[in-house]
């Protein structure tokens, strides 16, 4: 069955004390009234990792902290030392340290000490062998993340000092075939490798055997923890990445704390938990190229294979400026998400598209529900305050659904084309959005509604007149 984007697009505006009108909706009870309640119990399921007071220092294995000498094996070196004595921490001092990939081992935190900078390399030769990887949710064998770990326990990456993943305009970001990100036509891109890997991933073909890295030209993320337990990233500032920053893949009780991200690069999301569970993000900084938290659960037919939703999550006391979305559901949403509780959060710019946005389409499918905001303060945004687009990619035979979204406390000082913006299938409509005791202004169109149902608008008012359905 192929499915259509076949609805009415219904245009609400609340003008001159007109009256509000909302096609295809009804009003319905949320079936909880105290969804927060749940928010203590994933807390207290999210545990940092601690470690042992052993300390390796990277220049006790050889580092050189000049700028330029290539430290890649004095990182190897000491973290193997930690892992193997029964764990500790991997010091880096004051200085510039040039490496390659960084694998994190268990039970080991890497501290970036004040005054520190870990520079990653340029050449792509550094992030080799191939590892198994995952990559805009599909699964492969691609270049190494610049600091990855895969099935490891206990692991952590704190401290006061600098990522910088050396990306610019002539390096790593034209691999992604656009002129704005200093690519010129005749150049190498990702375009041919990112279809192979569409259709290794619709022949499922066993994703160790899809085998990328040196000529193919897909990107590898900064920060990917695949498949880990208890993980700690906190304190550390992240610089110029050439893909996703933080990338955490069906992993569980992780926390991200204070980390501060700025990132203009294509593609260059802030924190993306894919399929993973119990995830705390808070006290963060975030300024992105893309989105700035985007929650994934794999891509299509990989997503419908492993069937891991991304659920518990927690985003609190977070900042965000530049972005496609504040905070993201999707596209790579086949195994679907649910329990996504966000508050106490500030966002503005004018370079801000919307503030949540859910994304998917009848080629993803998946579940997405149980999704909660409250106390959130907007200055500027450009697109619209809450949108869901169920039409994101060409239609498929999985139908998306998409239910029980509550928000309370939204408070936008100078919105943008929309208010609110939901575009789903007559099949399957958006079910039971609450808003509450929100506020809206400068806003073009308040409400473009297209199928849904279980609307309910409490204290809600956009340009300064109340909505009511």
């Amino acid at each position: 069955m192929q499915l259509s984007n076949n609805g009415t697009i219904i245009r609400v505006l609340a003008l001159l004390g007109m009256g509000v009108l909302i096609a295809n909706c009804s009003q319905t009870k949320s079936s909880n009234s105290n969804p927060w309640a749940k928010v203590k119990e994933i807390k207290a399921q999210i545990t940092p990792p601690t470690f042992s007071d052993t300390t390796f220092v990277i220049t006790d294995y050889g580092a050189v902290g000049d700028g330029e000498t290539k430290n890649t094996e004095a990182f190897r070196k000491a973290i193997n030392a930690a892992h193997e004595s029964g764990g500790g921490t991997v010091l880096v001092p004051e200085g510039v340290f040039m490496t390659g990939a960084i694998h994190l081992k268990s039970n080991v935190n890497l501290h970036l000490s004040e005054g520190s900078k870990i520079l990653f390399s340029r050449d792509p030769q550094d992030y080799l062998p191939l590892v198994f990887s995952w990559w805009e949710g599909m699964a492969l064998m691609n270049y190494s993340a610049f600091i990855y770990a895969y099935q490891q326990e206990n692991i952590a990456i704190t401290g006061k000092g600098i990522l910088d993943g050396n990306a610019t305009n002539e390096y790593w970001w034209p691999w992604k075939g656009e002129k704005e990100s200093g690519w010129d036509e005749g150049e190498p891109s990702q375009d041919a490798a990112r279809a192979r890997l569409h259709k290794m991933n619709a022949e499922q073909v066993d994703p160790r055997e899809r085998k990328f890295g040196e000529g193919y030209y897909l990107r590898p993320n900064f920060i990917q923890i695949f498949g880990c337990k208890n993980v700690l990233i906190k304190g550390v500032k992240l610089r110029r990445s050439p893909m996703w920053n933080i990338h955490l893949v069906l992993s569980e009780n992780v926390t991200v704390d204070g980390v501060h991200i700025k990132s203009l690069g294509p593609n260059n999301d802030g924190i993306n938990p894919e399929s993973s569970k119990n995830v705390l993000i808070k006290n963060c900084y975030i300024n992105t190229g893309d989105d700035c938290i985007a929650i994934k659960s794999g891509r299509n037919a990989d997503g419908r294979r492993v069937g891991v939703p991304s659920e518990n999550i927690i985003i609190e006391d977070t900042h965000m400026k530049n972005g496609h979305g504040g905070i993201v559901l999707g596209s790579e949403i086949s195994g679907g998400a649910r329990n996504i509780f966000a508050q106490n959060l500030t966002m503005d710019s004018p370079n801000l598209d919307r503030v949540l946005r859910i994304k998917t389409s009848s080629k993803r499918g998946g579940l997405i529900e149980n999704i909660y905001l409250r106390n959130i303060k907007v200055g500027q945004y450009k697109e619209a305050a809450f949108k869901v687009n169920m039409f994101y990619e060409d239609p498929g035979d999985y139908m998306p659904t998409v239910r029980n979204i509550r928000i309370e406390n939204l408070q936008v000082e100078d919105g943008g084309e929309y208010g609110i913006w939901i575009n789903a299938y007559e099949e399957s409509p958006v079910t039971n959005v609450k808003i509450i005791n929100s506020s809206i202004k400068g806003v073009e169109v308040p409400l473009r509604i297209n199928h849904a149902k279980g609307l309910e608008f409490k204290n809600f008012k956009i340009n300064g007149e109340e909505i009511q359905p």
